[in-house]
């Protein structure tokens, strides 16, 4: 695979990484694979210098996070008070009802048996009247009782309550106050239907019991509630009677609640009255309203301020690493492949971005959260509160064990995904070999073997990751099943309202969410700080060597090179050039031949200073290219290459590449020089024709007329070309050759060649090997010499061989 092939499909699996199912992005699980970071601390602390500028937003957006998070947390247990508000007005209305109705029963029971009872007291002093002929009673007190119990109106024949409550009481004094008229004193009781006497507690029960208000009729809250209270403790005082035959009914049986129950119930008579405050639900559904609104105001608020934290974080840090970029030497980017730079620049800083977008007030929110639930749930209960607290060694456990495995198929399953990837773009970069050579079996066969062993890791992967959640909501639900049990029987005890329990159950259900945002967010934070490392690499590398404050630069520039005793080695014990001279003169056009590796193109970049020289001296005009300004040397220059360079824009902007603010008119004068305005002229919007991203749409011969058209217009004092005929038919070949003449006039001429028929005419030949020159002069001196370049030249056009070198 090439090396450009290479690049790409590292960048590829870097960006494949990133991906959805990749750490932090949507739908990702626990256990995605995280990149290491070697040094965390450091790392992070150098990340976090980018932010120092932006301290107030981050304060800003920490306020609004705190609001934004306190409101949505506090929603719950303001919406429990209208539960409990409800709660309390259904449990008084329910105790009113049931109270009302035994009240009733028992003061219709107490009427109905002491009509019975008159009826009989009646009827059994006239018999004991008739009994004792015209004889009056020895005790006038008796006579005057039994008088005033005759007078009394029949109890079932008045309707007026109050009257009739007045004649029941009254009956039961003068009952009580007949002496025994017939019957055995000792025992107190008296046969064949007289009524039993009533004790002094009974009797005053029973009057209590009577001279209470009706229920249905009292307005009052706290009068309601001292009434409930009172029948309750009456009705367990009442009991059947012994004198009267009376069976008084048990109100606190009938009620059918718990002590507890009670005890609440009449305290919610107190508070509600028995009645749906419908206007304090109605508020506090406003006030529910008016949280949830500005909780997301905040939020909104709070994403717009990190949006714009971020995106100038970003910003600033991409700046300096192309700055960076601009100061690093050559052979940085000559030992480190094109896609793994672009990668730093581009999906590094972006996963940084996103990070400190989304994930940076994600786990602010998140660990506000769960001391909120916390203080929340203890404000409800402590107890349940530590059934909760008890189940996170269970989510931890869980979490590590599945991370643990899955990072394991993660990994794998990102590896043969490169490797996809990879045989993919092979065999569709070289499709007409495999199908020349019929090997289109053999790349099906392997594609097979690679797809299924990525099946196979990716649905392991995906499969133990999936399994996070379920085995999240099933220690929830654990949880969920305690608390409901315990909160189910202190409602019934009356020791936590219903409000309060949901109110609690929507804290514990909500809980478990910030937990896994929070560990799912130190993945992503863990990959950040690996991507943030790679781009500190950069911007830790070794720059150029700055120019000299006293720079100096050639106003007229005539192109005299001197090369002085130069040495160069890419690596320090890897010598490459050793004690080079040389001396060009203005006009000269200088050839360099030898073998691949030899150091021509070495050379050249040593007199444009893309790398620095070891030892020695290299002047041009007479001022060492030390004392230049890198930019202004380099002007002096004028490349053209056999890799053509042309960007996605008009034809007429990449000629004037080479020089702002250049007139049509001189655009044109270069074009023509290069023998390129005809087949510009053919195109269908001429100059202005806009060439794709490689520039596709024209063919190669044409793109080197075009950079042949480029240098000519720049005017350099010093030519550069390399090979640019070696790829091309030969009539192009011929319309470049006379190109580049009009372009090698006046000019001095650096030539790298290959094919050593294009140098026959130049008027110095260097011919390298390793590094040093060894041997100089023209083509027909040196083939007279009949050293090294005189047998490449015999090589190259024996009989039997044309090799292109």
């Amino acid at each position: 695979m090439s090396g450009e092939n290479k690049n790409q499909n590292t960048m590829r699996n870097r960006q494949g990484q990133r991906g959805p199912g990749g750490p932090g992005g949507p739908g990702s699980h626990f256990g995605a694979p995280v990149e290491k970071a070697k040094n965390f601390r450091g790392s992070l602390a150098r990340l976090l210098q980018y932010l120092k500028p932006h301290k107030v937003h981050l304060i800003v957006v920490l306020i609004f996070a705190i609001a934004s998070t306190s409101f949505t947390i506090a929603a719950p247990k303001v919406s429990s008070k209208a539960i409990n508000k409800l709660q309390d007005a259904y449990m008084a209305r329910m105790m009113l009802q049931k109270m009302s109705e035994a009240q009733e029963k028992g003061v219709d029971s107490i009427y109905t048996q002491m009509a019975d009872a008159q009826l009989k007291a009646v009827d059994q002093i006239s018999q004991q009247m008739a009994d004792a002929g015209t004889s009056k009673p020895t005790n006038p007190e008796s006579l005057n009782t039994v008088k005033a119990l005759i007078a009394l109106p029949a109890i079932n024949t008045l309707q007026d309550p109050q009257e009739k409550a007045n004649t029941v009481i009254k009956m039961l004094d003068l009952l009580n106050a007949l002496p025994n008229m017939g019957g055995n004193s000792t025992d107190n009781n008296t046969q064949n239907g007289t009524v039993k006497k009533i004790d002094a507690e009974s009797m005053s029960t029973i009057k209590t019991f009577l001279q209470l208000p009706m229920l249905s009729s009292v307005t009052n809250a706290e009068e309601k509630a001292v009434v409930c209270q009172k029948i309750i403790d009456l009705g367990e005082k009442m009991s059947a009677t012994s004198a009267t035959g009376l069976d008084m009914p048990n109100t606190q049986q009938n009620v059918e609640f718990t002590d507890d129950q009670i005890n609440g119930a009449i305290t919610a008579i107190r508070e509600t009255n028995g009645e749906y405050d419908f206007h304090y639900i109605g508020m506090i559904a406003l006030i529910l309203i008016g949280m949830y609104l500005i909780s997301a105001l905040f939020s909104l608020i709070m994403g717009l301020v990190m949006s714009g934290v971020s995106q100038r974080t970003v910003r600033d840090l991409r700046r300096v690493v192309d700055n960076k970029l601009a100061k690093l030497p050559l052979k940085y980017y000559d030992m480190h492949p094109y896609g793994d730079i672009l990668s730093r620049v581009t999906n590094d800083i972006d996963t940084i971005a996103t990070t400190l977008q989304q994930s940076l007030t994600q786990i602010i929110t998140s660990v506000i959260t769960i001391i909120g639930y916390i203080i929340m749930m203890l404000t409800i209960s402590p107890v349940l509160t530590l059934i909760i607290i008890a189940s996170l060694p269970l989510y931890m456990l869980s979490t590590t064990m599945i991370a643990k495995k899955s990072q394991k198929y993660f990994a794998v399953q990102q590896k043969e995904l490169g490797d996809l990837s990879s045989h993919v773009e092979e065999m569709y970069t070289g499709h007409k070999i495999v199908k020349a050579f019929g090997h289109e079996k053999d790349a099906i066969e392997k594609f097979e073997s690679i797809n299924n062993r990525l099946y196979g890791a990716g649905w392991k992967a995906q499969f133990v990751s999936g399994i996070m959640f379920p085995l999240m909501n099933f220690i929830s639900n654990l949880s969920y099943v305690g608390i409901s049990i315990v909160g189910g029987i202190w409602i019934t005890r009356n020791l936590l309202g219903l409000g309060d329990i949901l109110a609690f159950i929507q804290y514990s259900r909500s809980f478990t969410m910030p937990i896994i945002q929070t560990a799912n967010i130190a993945n992503v934070i863990q990959s950040t700080i690996a991507c943030a490392e790679r781009v500190f690499e950069v911007l830790d590398e070794q720059e150029e060597i700055p120019d000299s404050p006293e720079a100096v630069i050639l106003d007229m520039p005539k192109g005299n090179i001197r090369i002085d005793h130069v040495s160069f080695r890419y690596t320090e014990d890897v010598p490459l050039i050793e004690d080079m001279n040389l001396e060009v003169r203005q006009g000269d056009t200088i050839a360099i031949v030898g073998p691949t590796g030899a150091g021509k193109t070495t050379l050249v970049n040593l007199l444009m200073r893309f790398y620095e020289i070891s030892s020695g001296k290299i002047s041009i005009d007479g001022v060492d290219i030390k004392d230049m300004p890198r930019s202004e040397l380099r002007k002096l220059f004028g490349m053209v290459l056999q890799d053509t360079w042309l960007f996605n824009g008009s034809i007429k902007d990449n000629i004037t590449y080479s020089k702002e603010g250049a007139t049509m008119e001189q655009i044109v004068r270069a074009a023509k020089a290069a023998h390129a305005d005809h087949f510009i002229r053919t195109l269908p919007d001429g100059y202005d024709t806009i060439l794709n991203e490689e520039a596709t749409n024209i063919s190669q011969g044409q793109k080197q007329l075009l950079t042949i058209a480029r240098a000519i217009l720049a005017d350099p004092a010093i030519l550069i070309l390399d090979e640019a005929t070696s790829s091309v038919d030969t009539r192009t070949e011929v319309l470049i050759q006379k190109a580049m003449k009009n372009l090698m006039k006046g000019r001095t001429n650096f030539v790298i060649a290959h094919r050593l028929s294009t140098i026959r005419d130049a008027e110095l030949i260097l011919v390298m090997n390793n590094g040093s020159i060894i041997e100089t002069g023209n083509h027909k001196e040196l083939l007279a010499k009949g050293g090294f370049y005189a047998e490449l030249y015999n090589s190259q056009f024996s009989e039997d061989t044309d090799i292109a070198g």
